[in-house]
């Protein structure tokens, strides 16, 4: 049984169906995402989309769609549906649609009169490649399935237009053809594990366009190029696999390979299926090197995100080495970044301080993966980069805590800067959770300290984090039940905002219970929502519940209202540590909130950043892996307790 399921009469209904998209990936970081329907609402959809190393790994749509249409009786019924000019819809396949299904493979059934024809999906796990495979389950005369390619070759970011530098000539392979629109890209297989006719009729397919860069205030127009069709006879019963890749295939392997491919997939029938399977997308093998994205289509890999979310991602899986790979090669660029003269040049003061917590993490999920003490050095070395500080950038304060200034730059998670230049939540000064991570970034490192007997070590950094502990308390609390958000000089913002919940909530903090207990209690007043922890309170005259208008617009409102999946780790384990069993109860709902969006928007997987008031659409990407990996702890921290 499917555990993501659709009202099948409504399937064929625009309102309904146009804005469920999935994306499925494999480890070479290639991708394939769309609407249920097939219809693609973003510049970024595509059945083959590769990153290209040539272009710096950048992904590339190569294959924006491969439409399909039945023929019987001489009459053509396209299964196919695309946007153009005007809000117009042509062909208008989505009123045959009758069923989608998400597991093992994605797959769309159409029903045209006596025909029902389905077409399944599925990445090649370690190749550009995509196998489809069209089975007709049924039909009553003679059929014929007609594929017309719909070529982009070009950046994810950006849209092509008719022009006449594209190379418009074919070239014959075995059981298919291949295109090469540009000398600098690579080109593109298309075959089946049958022979096929192909018949080139060139032409280009103006003013396609994408609803979501429509309402995103970008460019959302462009040309597509459909070099021809391929044509080919199928039985009832019948099944061919289509490949479309950056090599040339074995057509005779296709059938076998597509099978194979399947078995090998992560089964999706649960909630607890579906986001492991949507935390395996994350990761990402290039060369030699592992890395885990930050979200999906557009997000890079990031050290922030990767520390948050690693130990999440990796609770369920049966294979956690990867995840400890991963770490391990994240190593590299941070003690490039905040090791070496490179320090000087970074902005982001708050991300070796989640190495820390990360290391807490995988002890917590994953303690086979992690021994801190090999880390000492690197910890050591992290500590004296803050404790000296970098000039003009951050400093100690004599009270031990960290100041951090840097004129125009963002430097914590709330890294929001518009077009102009201009910072949205500057926060310059003393951040509350940049101090609460660096008091746990000293304890973390005193207690490894301690196994190896580093008395040198101990006798120095235990008074400090004693004058930390003591100054932060001094400076973040307050009486009216929550902390400062940050502290710049005489000034202290009384902004109620969800970074004192990460200091609160963090292995090692220098709150007491009580303490704590009132920032539990004040977000859960006024920050909680069933999509996240709100960015800023409602309460506040600078509040701005939702993330609307253009790419500017947007950013002036990202962190002043909306909510986000991925603070709900930090309120999990809050709630556990004040309320123990109850809190479980608790975070026991919140996660049940969560089984209606996996089915709504991004399938199987959890958005970027949700409106802060309700009904909180989801905004901005469409699945982020520190959002999948806190639902996922959540989970966990139900099963173990």
């Amino acid at each position: 049984m499917n555990y993501i399921q659709f009202d099948t009469s409504k399937l064929p209904n625009l309102e309904y169906s146009l804005f469920k998209e999935f994306v499925r990936t494999n480890r070479s970081g290639a991708y394939m995402s769309t609407s249920i329907l097939g219809c693609n609402t973003r510049k970024y959809h595509g059945l083959l989309v590769c990153p290209l190393e040539k272009f710096g790994g950048e992904s590339y749509v190569m294959l924006s769609s491969l439409q399909c249409s039945v023929i019987q009786n001489e009459k053509i019924f396209n299964l196919g549906i695309q946007q153009y000019k005007g809000d117009y819809f042509e062909p208008k396949g989505h009123k045959y649609m009758c069923d989608y299904s998400a597991a093992p493979t994605t797959k769309l059934t159409h029903r045209v009169g006596g025909v029902v024809i389905s077409q399944e999906f599925i990445l090649a796990g370690h190749e550009n490649q995509v196998l489809i495979k069209y089975t007709l389950e049924d039909a009553h005369t003679p059929t014929t399935l007609r594929l017309k390619p719909f070529l982009a070759f070009r950046s994810i970011h950006e849209l092509t237009h008719e022009n006449m530098v594209a190379d418009t000539h074919y070239t014959e392979v075995e059981n298919g053809v291949k295109f090469q629109l540009y000398k600098e890209l690579p080109e593109l297989y298309i075959q089946a594990n049958k022979k096929v006719d192909y018949i080139a009729m060139p032409d280009w397919y103006r003013d396609v366009e994408y609803i979501k860069e429509r309402y995103r205030g970008y460019d959302y127009t462009e040309d597509l190029y459909v070099p021809g069709y391929f044509e080919f006879p199928i039985k009832k019963g019948e099944s061919v696999v289509v490949s479309a890749s950056l090599f040339e295939a074995a057509p005779g392997g296709l059938k076998t390979k597509f099978t194979n491919e399947v078995k090998h997939r992560t089964p999706k029938d649960s909630m607890l299926h579906f986001l492991m399977n949507a935390g395996q997308q994350f990761i990402e093998r290039k060369n030699d090197t592992i890395m885990l994205k930050a979200g999906y289509h557009w997000k890079k890999p990031q050290l922030r995100d990767m520390y948050v979310a690693l130990a999440g991602l990796a609770a369920y899986q049966d294979d956690k080495k990867v995840y400890a790979e991963i770490f391990e090669e994240s190593l590299k660029n941070l003690k490039k970044l905040y090791i070496d003269e490179a320090a000087m040049n970074n902005t982001s003061i708050d991300v070796p301080l989640w190495f820390f917590y990360c290391i807490n993490e995988m002890e917590r999920f994953m303690p086979k993966q992690i021994d801190a003490k090999k880390h000492f050095d690197l910890m050591n070395a992290l500590l004296n980069h803050y404790w000296n500080g970098v000039p003009g950038k951050m400093h100690r304060q004599d009270n031990g805590l960290i100041y951090a200034r840097n004129e125009g730059e963002p430097q914590t998670w709330m890294n929001a800067k518009t077009s102009w230049g201009m910072l949205v939540t500057p926060r310059y000064g003393c951040a509350v959770e940049v101090n609460g991570l660096w008091y746990n970034a000293i304890a973390t490192t005193l207690e490894v300290a301690k196994k190896l007997k580093k008395k040198d070590f101990i006798d120095t950094w235990q008074p400090r984090l004693d004058q930390v502990g003591a100054a932060f308390i001094n400076t973040f609390c307050n009486d009216k039940g929550y902390l400062y958000d940050y502290v710049d000089c005489d000034y202290k913002s009384e902004s109620v905002r969800p970074n004192m919940l990460i200091a609160a909530a963090l292995k090692y903090s220098p709150l007491s219970k009580e303490q704590k207990k009132q920032v539990l209690d004040t977000t859960t007043r006024e920050l909680l929502t069933p999509r996240g922890i709100r960015s800023l309170s409602p309460n506040d005259e600078k509040y701005l519940a939702s993330i609307d208008g253009n790419e500017n617009e947007r950013l002036l409102r990202l962190h002043q209202g909306p909510a986000y999946p991925w603070l709900l780790s930090f309120y999990g384990d809050l709630m556990v540590d004040i309320h123990h069993n109850s809190g479980i109860s608790q975070i026991k709902r919140i996660v049940e909130t969560w089984e209606p969006e996996l089915q709504d928007h991004g399938l199987g997987t959890i958005g970027e950043r949700y409106n802060g008031n309700p009904p909180h659409q989801v905004k901005g990407a469409i699945s982020m892996a520190w959002n999948v990996a806190a639902i996922l702890k959540l989970m966990k921290l139900i099963e173990t307790k």
